[in-house]
C-alpha cells in the first residue's frame, strides 16, 4: 500500500525512482478507507534528505499513511530553503487543533548543549507535552529520544569521550517485543551522537524498558511500558552513504573525525559502505506502525 503525500515533495519523484508506490493526494480522497494519520516533527539541518528517509521506511507497509511534516518556529533552518519550508510544512499553530495516529520526532546534531540551552526547547517541550495528550503512539529518534527521556523521565544524558559514529552491533533483551519482531538476536544499528543514556538510569523507571542493548555503547531501543513512547537511539532509517557524507564533511573542514566503526570494508574510506542494517532498519518501522499504531489507535482521533 502506499504512502500519501505531497505531489511535489521531492522525496516523491526519489521514491517513484525507487518503485515506491507513492499515492497522489487525488487519488486517495477518493478511498473509503481512512489512511493513519503521522506527523513528522523534523529538527534536522538536512530537512529533504530526513524527510525522504523516512517517508521510504513508512511507505513500505502495507498502510496507507498520510504524512504532515512539521518544523519549528523558533529556530531558522540554514539548510532548506524557505520556500521548502513554506510549502511542505506547518508549524505548531497550524496543528495543535489537530491530533495524529502516529508522530515521529527526529534527532538533531545540538547533544553537547544543555537541553535547556538548545534555542528551541521550550517550544520542543511544547510540541511534546501536546503530543502526549494528541498522539497515540511516538518515536522518538536519536537526540529526540534522550531529550524526550529526560523531559518525560528526568532520565539524564552523558556526553561521551568520542563521538558514537559508526554501525554497531545490538543484541535483543527482550525479544517478544512486537517492536523487534523478525530481528535476528544480533543485528546492526547506525550511530551519530555525542551523548549516551545509561541502563541503569532507565531502568530505575518502571514505566520504561530496554528493548536493545550494545555491549559498547549502551541501550539502543527502549520504549513505555504502555506503548506510548518508542525510543531510538540510532538512525535505522539511514542511507548507504549517510554515515560517509558526513565523515567526508567532517575530514573537508578539518574537524576530529575516526572512521566509522563497523562500515567501511577494511575500514577503508575509498571502499563503498556496506548496510548491514537495511532489513532491521524497516521491520522497526514496519512494526511500529502496524502493531502500535494501526491495531491500536482509535478510528475516531478525538477519542485519543
Amino acid at each position: 500500500m502506499p504512502i500519501r503525500i505531497p505531489d511535489a515533495l521531492p522525496a516523491t519523484a526519489i521514491l517513484e525512482k525507487e518503485n515506491i508506490f507513492v499515492m497522489t493526494e487525488h487519488r486517495a480522497m477518493h478511498q473509503d478507507i481512512r489512511p493513519l494519520r503521522v506527523l513528522i516533527l523534523n529538527l534536522m539541518p538536512t530537512k529533504i534528505v530526513t524527510e525522504t528517509q523516512l517517508m521510504r521506511r513508512l511507505s513500505n507497509t502495507p498502510l496507507q499513511v498520510e504524512i504532515d511534516l512539521l518544523r519549528t518556529a523558533t529556530h531558522a533552518s540554514a539548510h532548506v530553503s524557505a520556500n521548502h519550508l513554506e510549502s511542505f510544512y506547518k508549524t505548531f499553530d497550524d496543528v495543535k487543533d489537530y491530533r495524529y495516529d502516529g508522530m515521529i520526532i527526529t534527532g538533531a546534531p545540538v547533544e553537547k548543549f544543555d537541553y535547556e540551552d538548545v534555542d528551541y526547547w521550550d517550544e520542543y517541550v511544547t510540541i511534546l507535552d501536546w503530543a502526549v495528550d494528541h498522539v497515540h503512539s511516538i518515536y522518538h529518534i536519536c537526540w529526540a529520544a534522550q531529550a524526550a527521556l529526560y523531559h518525560l523521565y528526568g532520565v539524564p544524558k552523558y556526553l561521551t569521550d568520542k563521538k558514537i559514529f559508526g554501525v554497531f552491533p545490538q543484541r535483543l533483551l527482550k525479544s517478544s517485543s512486537p517492536l523487534v519482531r523478525g530481528f535476528n538476536d544480533i543485528s546492526y544499528s547506525p550511530q551519530s551522537r555525542h551523548a549516551t543514556c545509561r541502563y541503569e538510569d532507565i531502568v530505575e523507571h518502571q514505566e520504561l524498558e530496554v528493548i536493545a542493548y550494545s555491549d559498547e555503547i549502551g541501550p539502543t531501543i527502549v520504549k513505555s511500558t504502555n506503548s506510548k513512547h518508542f525510543f531510538v537511539f540510532g538512525h535505522p532509517e539511514y542511507d548507504r552513504d549517510t554515515l560517509k557524507l558526513e565523515y567526508d564533511r567532517d575530514v573537508a573542514a578539518g574537524k576530529p573525525i575516526e572512521i566509522p566503526v563497523n562500515y567501511y570494508p577494511d575500514d577503508d574510506p575509498e571502499q563503498r559502505p556496506v548496510v548491514t542494517w537495511r532489513a532491521e532498519g524497516q521491520l522497526i518501522y514496519s512494526n511500529w506502525l502496524n502493531y502500535y499504531v494501526y491495531q491500536t489507535t482509535p478510528y475516531d482521533l478525538t477519542k485519543i
